[in-house]
């Protein structure tokens, strides 16, 4: 795989850096862009401590804050796959203590309609509940709005998720979180807090001098499945890999791509952001869209995102608490990489084999007025409709029977492809998610020749 950059990418990429650190007034920052897991480029401005200056490195520690969700997230879905849960299943089936009746797929896509934060004025007083003060003051939480009714954020229902997780997993939410996904993917340096290691400084700058003020460190306690976690560009770097490509060990790619559906949308009036399961999906000026999380604690604030296809991630980590975005900031990094210096493409590879039970039905098909080609690809059949655009994925098909296939990714994803043979053994059409799929363009209710 292709890692270096042309010299015009990384000095663009710098460039980006150091206007986002300098318009958004941050001490410092780190950020890299990676394909497949592996940096391609990362950088630092500023620095990571005002008093002892030192620019930001890939190996310094930043809060992430809710970017923890998407962890948390994971271990929920991974608990699904085991069949511990499902998705459809209320709260209170598995916390009988908890009293809103949400199912777990509101909760990962913030569709409950609840408040926001636990009860209290958390984040005035800086003290957050323990376990059992969080699932005893859950049934109080006000409902702010219908379950669906519109996207909103709630910290408090992802801290209840990881109290789930520990109910069916049987050990601490920390526990878990390390054994699925820390230790397995050698993310070494993701902890709860800050470990010993190198870290930066947390800082609020005033709108109105620029002495930077130390902020203070929150113990987010039993809230902290939904923003607790510390990493490095170096591990996140790992994670982005992860959600573009996951190791079926810990989560099936089927999963993640499940979580990466629009559950809601996040922008109603433009369109250019949705809510997963625990993802947002962001479209990108040029169209693309990236998967990830933000986050922000006092003095901290980061954003992950990457475009699955290309397995390309945007990481950006800064040291402010007001600081820019940090969706659109990381996402301009790698659009801009995906844009002028994208990854070499794979060659084409000549096949070995074309399976005889797929000779009869390669070619020229129509169907409700318009064209398909049907091809063996690496073995397999696949169709791709005429007016598709040239980037967009085919139909792939997996064979159920003598008769029937499965359509596994691409348009009508899941229907059958069902195969009428005549007594010869010829092909005489097929029938599509029932539709009639014929080799001369018919309307519909027009017979089949002969």
């Amino acid at each position: 795989m292709d890692t270096t950059l042309q010299d015009t990418t990384v000095r663009r990429l710098r460039d980006i850096a150091i206007d986002r650190q300098r318009t958004g007034r941050v001490p410092g920052l780190a950020a890299a862009v990676v394909r497949h897991g592996a940096p391609v480029w990362s950088d630092g401005v500023g620095t990571v401590d005002v008093t002892a200056p030192r620019v930001p490195g890939p190996d310094d520690q930043f809060l992430v804050a809710s970017n923890t969700k998407t962890f948390t997230a994971v271990l929920v879905m991974a608990l699904r796959d085991e069949g511990r849960l499902d998705l459809d299943d209320t709260l209170d089936q598995h916390l009988p203590e908890v009293r809103h009746r949400v199912t777990v797929r509101q909760a990962l896509s913030h569709a409950t309609g609840l408040a926001r934060e636990p009860l209290g004025d958390v984040w005035e007083t800086l003290v957050q509940p323990d376990a059992a003060t969080l699932v005893s003051d859950f049934s109080s939480i006000e409902r702010v709005g219908r379950p669906h009714e519109h996207w909103h954020y709630s910290n408090v229902v992802y801290a209840v998720l990881g109290q789930l997780v520990e109910r069916l997993d049987g050990r601490p939410w920390e526990e878990s979180l390390r054994a699925r996904i820390l230790e397995p993917l050698g993310m070494t340096r993701t902890t709860v807090g800050f470990d010993d290691g190198p870290r930066a400084t947390g800082y609020h700058v005033q709108p109105f001098h620029d002495v930077p003020r130390v902020e203070p460190v929150v113990d987010l306690r039993a809230m902290g499945p939904c923003g607790a976690l510390a990493s490095t560009v170096t591990d996140l770097a790992k994670w982005s890999g992860f959600v573009a490509d996951p190791d079926a060990a810990i989560l099936s790619p089927d999963t993640l791509e499940e979580m990466c559906q629009p559950q809601l949308m996040v922008d109603p009036e433009g369109w250019g952001g949705a809510m997963g399961l625990g993802f947002f999906l962001m479209r990108s000026p040029g169209q693309r869209t990236w998967v990830g999380h933000t986050g922000g604690m006092p003095g901290q604030v980061t954003g992950v995102f990457t475009h699955r296809e290309s397995g390309t991630g945007g990481i950006v980590l800064m040291n402010s608490s007001s600081a820019p975005d940090p969706a659109a900031f990381a996402i301009a990094l790698g659009e801009h990489v995906l844009e002028h210096d994208p990854a070499e493409a794979e060659p084409w590879r000549p096949g070995t084999s074309v399976p005889d039970d797929l000779v009869p039905l390669l070619g020229r098909w129509f169907s409700e007025g318009s064209g398909y080609t049907f091809s063996v690809r690496e073995g397999r059949l696949e169709a791709r409709a005429d007016a598709a655009p040239a980037d967009r994925a085919p139909s792939v098909f997996e064979r159920l029977d003598d008769t029937t296939f499965r359509t596994v990714s691409g348009r009508e994803r899941g229907e059958k492809l069902r195969v009428t043979y005549a007594p010869d053994g010829t092909v005489v059409k097929l029938n599509w998610a029932t539709y009639l799929v014929s080799r001369a363009p018919l309307g519909f209710g027009e017979p089949l020749e002969g």
